[in-house]
């Protein structure tokens, strides 16, 4: 299994996130927010290593939804990226049970992850009618599941012949292992695509960017959480891209956790922010396509960092990049942009991009 090792002390970049959203000016009470999510981070991995052991830590991420049960001796991980279930117990006393609950649970999680804490061990996960998982996973009869007396029949089918079971440390680990569908990763695009769609249409903000933009930040996982506290599908940051929305619409202050993991809501925001830099803080850039490059690029870096790339000063920027072709402008921000994760974040964007302009 794709293990994330994570250390006792796991510190936040402050005011960033991994989809980069712009770096709003230092703000006291941020900060304060940024410390107490270090806290809980740090508290939440030692209780896991205490347990599991240091090297069998593993805690949710954009692409990966993590959860505990049973007081910490049960978890599940979905890995939305390579298609994976890993339901897994250190239980001492009854695995099975555990396991098979586990996996129940685990095949029927609803899709509304708000209320849902992914950094305790409490039992909190809501049974959807129809499953987060539903037509992503088939059962031992070619079947999806949506009720509890198919998952449980299921569960009992893999426990019985796909149990498997490794040794870390002193711990014996039960596990077993669900393949998703081939076409996962689709499946969950056309879920949200109703969405997409009122949300292009809404900000004038092309619907294969914004899908392009979901997938490689969080490979349509609407649990999606990161390290820097970015939330939900578009990975956003409340006190980042979160406020700067806010302001757009005219309200006061940033969405909350639950707002922001709100499916909906979470792609109104990031295509919102997705039109700020389009029509805003980028504007000056007068070609569609070169402008597209650096709004993307914006996303994950800022969109200050985007125009030092060409110059300094900002008016000087955009007349570099106006001087520039968009091919010129794509090949100078792959390759001079100072941070390595935007200057991929780029290529990678571009590309799925093409595969959705079908859509």
């Amino acid at each position: 299994m794709n293990k994330k090792l994570i250390s006792l002390l796991i510190i936040a970049p402050l005011l960033i996130s991994c989809s980069g959203n712009k770096k709003p000016k230092f703000h006291e009470e941020w900060v304060k927010d940024t410390n107490g999510f270090d806290i809980l981070m740090g508290q939440f991995a030692h209780n896991i290593e205490n347990i599991w052991g240091i090297n069998e830590v593993l805690i949710a991420g954009p692409k990966d939804y993590v959860k505990y049960s049973d007081q910490y001796y049960t978890r599940s991980h979905i890995n939305f990226d390579a298609g994976t279930i890993t339901i897994e117990t250190i239980a001492g006393t009854d695995p099975m049970a555990s396991l098979r609950q586990a996996i129940i649970t685990t095949l029927l999680i609803g899709d509304n992850p708000g209320n849902v804490d992914l950094y305790s061990d409490a039992n909190d996960i809501e049974i959807g009618k129809e499953p987060l998982l539903y037509g992503e996973v088939l059962d031992n009869t070619g079947q999806p599941i949506r009720w509890q007396g198919r998952a449980a029949s299921f569960a009992d089918y893999l426990i019985q012949n796909k149990l498997q079971r490794r040794n870390a440390g002193l711990h014996v680990i039960w596990s077993v292992t669900i393949p998703m569908v081939p076409n996962h990763l689709d499946k969950r695009a056309h879920k949200y695509l109703p969405m997409v769609r009122e949300a292009a249409a809404k900000y004038g903000v092309d619907q294969s960017l914004i899908l392009a933009i979901m997938q490689i930040e969080s490979s349509f996982n609407p649990y999606a959480v990161s390290h820097s506290d970015a939330l939900g599908l578009m990975q956003v940051v409340q006190h980042t891209a979160g406020v700067d929305v806010f302001r757009m619409k005219g309200k006061w202050g940033k969405p909350s956790r639950s707002y922001l993991l709100d499916p909906e809501n979470n792609i109104d925001a990031g295509t919102a922010y997705l039109s700020l830099l389009q029509g805003s803080y980028l504007s000056g850039i007068v070609n569609p396509t070169s402008r597209r490059y650096a709004v993307i690029t914006a996303y994950n870096g800022g969109a200050g960092s985007v125009l030092k790339v060409f110059s300094s000063d900002k008016n000087q920027a955009f007349a570099n990049i106006n001087n520039l072709s968009p091919s010129q402008v794509y090949q100078t921000l792959t390759t001079n942009h100072p941070s390595a994760e935007s200057r991929r974040y780029l290529y990678k964007v571009s590309s799925a991009q093409k595969s959705y302009h079908q859509y």
